[in-house]
Parts: structure tokens; sequence; C-alpha cells
């Protein structure tokens, strides 16, 4: 697959695999999501590889989630809403090798989901981790959810979904959704350092772990499958699409009054 979207380079058994978007903070499209699918099982393929890092590229984001600038009402790719991120998810889970988020800016929506998702994450501290589906018409209703509850509890969870606020990497860090914070220019250094000491570990009983940990909590697939037919409706919506505009136009959404337009049939 010729990648257009990302950075993709396996060296002393660590694949690395870059968001190549830095333009609009790594949003991702389909493309990208697909991309990033196809690199992650090919490392997870290669014996040679160990461990894969997710990074987005310059120091401004990691990942900022779905680009809404290709999003109305659809992505642009396959997958129930459009967009594979069902498969992304599940690479992430069914490799065999850790998988490893080094985030060095902003985490946010689907970005946020991915750097939870992954086995581990570490941060520069000029990291910010977030939710925004509710401020632009959308929502994570399985791995960024359900698993998130796993992570730093259900309270939290609500609070991080409902209010839509932002987080500090010492913050992240405190809620264990990060492994590890370092000062910004350390980052690269510390993650190099982890990724070294993986590949010091048997690669099958690592395997095993992971497998094991994944089994606590496989049921949380069928809740994102579920999940995602309900979003795929709901995207048609006029309140989601409301979401969007909103985004694009830089004003604040009004979703009850587009709820009410459609109830209505207006």
């Amino acid at each position: 697959m010729n990648f257009e979207d990302i950075r993709y380079e396996k060296t002393d058994g660590v694949a690395r695999i870059t968001i190549d978007r830095p333009k609009v903070m790594n949003a991702f499209r389909g493309r990208t999501i697909e991309e990033m699918t196809a690199a992650l099982r090919d490392a997870d393929a290669d014996d040679t590889v160990g461990v894969a890092v997710l990074a987005g590229a310059g120091d401004r984001a990691f990942c900022t989630g779905g680009d809404q600038a290709t999003h109305d009402g659809t992505y642009n790719g396959r997958g129930v809403v459009g967009i594979p991120i069902e498969e992304f998810h599940a690479a992430i889970r069914d490799a065999r090798i850790p998988v490893i988020a080094k985030v060095q800016g902003y985490a946010i929506g689907g970005g946020n989901v991915i750097a939870t998702l992954c086995d581990m994450t570490i941060a520069s501290e000029k990291a910010i981790f977030g939710q925004v589906g509710p401020k632009v018409g959308s929502v994570d209703p399985g791995w960024g959810t359900a698993y998130l509850a796993r992570i730093v509890g259900e309270k939290k969870a609500r609070e991080i979904w409902y209010m839509c606020r932002r987080y500090t990497a010492a913050e992240a860090e405190r809620m264990g959704l990060v492994n590890k914070v370092v000062p910004h220019e350390e980052l690269d250094a510390e993650v190099d350092r982890w990724c070294q000491e993986i590949m010091e570990r048997s690669p099958t009983a690592i395997a095993i772990a992971k497998r094991s940990f994944n089994a606590d909590t496989n049921n949380i697939t069928g809740i994102a499958n579920l999940g995602l037919e309900a979003l795929a409706l709901y995207y048609t919506s006029e309140e989601s699409r409301e979401g969007v505009k909103a985004f694009l136009e830089k004003r604040k959404p009004d979703f009850r009054a587009a709820r009410r337009r459609q109830k209505n049939g207006a």
C-alpha cells in the first residue's frame, strides 16, 4: 500500500507509525485510518518487530480525531460510519506486540481514544488530553467510553465525555490515562528506552499477557459494534449535522433547536 497520510518505518525491532497531517493537527480521514491499520498489521506480522509506536507529526498534536472538513454526515472510507475506525481499534487490540502512544501535544476526540486504547501511553509534559464529541455532534460508543471507564473510573470517564474539558499530561497521569510524563525534549529518548526494554523481553510471554489482559474487556467489541450502528444513524440527524456545521462556521452549536426542527420535520 502506498502511504499518503502516514509515515511508516521499522528500525531495530520498533515499528513507528506517524500520522503525517500536521496542517490539520493530525486529524484523520478515511484514508488515514486505512493506512494506519495496514501498517500496524504489517508490523504485527513481522517477526523482527517487537513493539509499535503510534505518533503524530510536528509538535502541536498527536491526533485531534476525525477531520471535520471531510465529515458532512459521512466520512470518505469504509466502515460502519464511513471510516473504518473499528478495524483500526481491532488492529491495536489484536496485535500480539505492545502498541505505545507517543503523545507530544493534543490528543483530542478520536486521538484521545487511540491513546486510551494503546497498551501504554508516554506523554510530553506539554500534552493535552480531552474529548469533544458532544460539542460537535459525535461520540465514541465503545472503546472511548466503556474502556475509558475501566481505566479512569466511571465518574471521571463521564466527566471527560459530558464536560469536554482539557486535561494536562500530569492530570492524565494521575487518573491513569498515561503511564509516564517527561519533559518535552526527552520524549523521544524515553519512548526509545521503553521500546528497548520491551525488545529484551520474551515476545511470546508478552503476547500471552496481552491476550490475557484483552480477554477481560473483549465484550466491549460488541458494545462498540452496536454503538457504531447507532452512530451511523445519528450522523444523518439534524442534531449531529448542526455540530459539524457550527464547528466549520466557528460558532456555538444549537443542538436543541436542531433536534426540535427534526422532530417537527422542518
